[in-house]
């Protein structure tokens, strides 16, 4: 998360350096966290004290450390400056340490509400830490930072279709999936048939009024301090767009958006919001 071919790059870059700092400092501490069960050995079960129950609770841990100022990792060195400092609260940390146990214990969503309570804690909970760094001063910009970290994990959810397929996980609710008359085998297929395009039109048109909700209640006070979430949201839309654009194929390679576009979208986004657009 903290390389610079990741889609948060160019809205890092519009921060002032300590922000900047401060915000690759919690993305790499969530994305270490991320790591522990995305990148375990597939030999290493639930139940291996090696496996990634061990190394979640080693993570849990490290974050109390962090918070009596004795971290034992370079992420929780990095971090520890900054918690005083933009009094980043500790639950938000515990949620998306939640959020990625989860996946230790389901591969599988029954309705978007469940899919919903995991997409609070592993990008919703992330935004909340975001917006004290970035600062805000009206209390509403909270359920920006809840909105837009949905919409984001729901662009990353239809873009890594496949790749969670080779998982064995399928996030997008299982009842949109019957919905639609799609089953499982529809999506190992790899084929963008009738029923797997209705079903991902429907899932990014949900992740779209995500967007739009919270771009449009985005209080007009915190509209500029929230550059950099906006930027990402732009670069993160695109992707959602060249899926549209693609014929739903997010199968047979992984829709990105290409470097130079991500720095014209970050700079048309910077000049709209610095000139009260």
């Amino acid at each position: 998360m903290s390389g610079r071919d990741t889609n948060f790059y160019y809205s890092f870059l519009v921060l002032p350096s300590e922000k900047r700092r401060a915000i690759v400092a919690v993305w790499d501490f969530c994305h270490a966290v991320d790591d522990a069960v995305d990148e375990a050995p597939s030999s290493a079960g639930p139940d291996d004290p090696d496996g990634a129950r061990a190394r979640l609770a080693r993570w849990r841990d490290e974050l109390g450390a962090c918070y009596i100022g004795q971290p034992q990792t370079p992420q929780g060195a990095n971090l520890v400056p900054f918690i005083r400092r933009f009094s980043l609260p500790q639950g938000s940390f515990e949620a998306v340490i939640d959020g990625v146990a989860m996946d230790l214990d389901r591969s599988r969503y029954e309705t978007f509400d469940d899919l919903r309570e995991y997409c609070l804690r592993v990008a919703s909970a992330v935004g909340l830490l975001c917006i004290e760094i970035f600062g805000y001063s009206d209390p509403r910009t909270r359920q920006y930072a809840v909105d837009l970290g949905i919409a984001l994990q729901l662009t990353n959810i239809i873009r890594d279709v496949a790749t969670d397929l080779e998982r064995g996980r399928i996030y997008l609710p299982l009842e949109d999936l019957a919905r639609h008359r799609c089953g499982e085998d529809d999506l190992r297929a790899g084929i963008v048939s009738e029923r797997v395009r209705g079903l991902l039109a429907e899932e990014c048109r949900r992740a779209g009024d995500y967007y739009e909700r919270a771009e449009r209640e985005l209080p007009h006070a915190d509209r500029r301090t929230m550059v950099a979430a906006r930027i990402m949201a732009g670069i993160y839309h695109a992707i959602l767009d060249r899926v549209e654009a693609s014929g739903y194929d997010v199968f047979s390679q992984k829709i990105r958006v290409p470097r130079p576009r991500r720095a014209v979208i970050a700079a048309l986004v910077w000049a709209r919001v610095m000139s009260g657009r």
